[in-house]
Order: C-alpha cells, then sequence, then structure tokens
C-alpha cells in the first residue's frame, strides 16, 4: 500500500507541475516556467522505473494521480498569477 501511495503522489506532483507549466508558458512567466519545467523532468526521472514495471493497478493508481494533479495544479498556477 506504502508504495502505491507513493506512485499516487510522484504521478500527482509531476502532472501538478505540467499543468502549471502549461499556464505559466502560456503567460510568458519566466521564471515560474523554468522551476515548473526542471520539477517535471526531476520527478518524471523517478516515476518513469515505477511505471513501467507496474502492474494494471499501479497504472491505474498512476493515471488517477495524474488527473487529480492536472486539476490543482490548474487551480494553484491561477492562484499564483
Amino acid at each position: 500500500m506504502k508504495n502505491r501511495t507513493i506512485l499516487f503522489f510522484t504521478a500527482f506532483s509531476q502532472v501538478f507541475f505540467v499543468a502549471m507549466n502549461i499556464y505559466f508558458v502560456s503567460k510568458g512567466l519566466v521564471f515560474p516556467m523554468i522551476i515548473t519545467g526542471f520539477m517535471i523532468s526531476l520527478i518524471w526521472s523517478f516515476n518513469i522505473g515505477k511505471i513501467a514495471f507496474g502492474d494494471w493497478i499501479d497504472k491505474l493508481i498512476y493515471a488517477f494521480g495524474a488527473s487529480l494533479g492536472t486539476y490543482i495544479g490548474w487551480i494553484v498556477s491561477h492562484l499564483i498569477k
């Protein structure tokens, strides 16, 4: 269970930063887009091995974390603006 919770939150975190990055790029906010771009790549480097060798439940948990991260990242990026 612990590994799947971590998987959920790493997926959430990565896509959270992706959603924010898209917003910052579209608004031309350079410093936030650099920070979020860095975070996307860093988190991705940890995620790729976890999900590539996971089972279907791992993939579903990852996808759910990513979808929630998209929504929350969109909200937070609007609050930062």
